[in-house]
């Protein structure tokens, strides 16, 4: 385990949420180009940004080939 694992911080967003022409509810994250997801209620809407920002901010696994003088540690902001 990475000897900074447990120092954990969790990172806020701010989502703009609003109700879209289908009645469904649009939600993006303004700091993360690009991510938006939508749901049928403001809650749904809320989960699913969630989920989005997750896999926004998940690594590639290409990106992360390790050689032998390197080590993957995971950070939580």
């Amino acid at each position: 385990m990475c000897k900074f694992a447990k120092n954990i911080r969790l990172m806020k967003f701010k989502v703009i949420i609003e109700k879209g022409e289908d009645w469904f509810y649009v939600v993006h994250c303004p700091s993360l180009r690009s991510c938006c997801s939508q749901g049928k209620t403001k809650e749904d809407a809320l989960i699913n940004i969630r989920e989005a920002i997750q896999l926004y901010l998940e690594p590639d696994i290409e990106d992360n080939m390790v050689n032998n003088n390197q080590e993957v540690c995971e950070l939580v902001l």
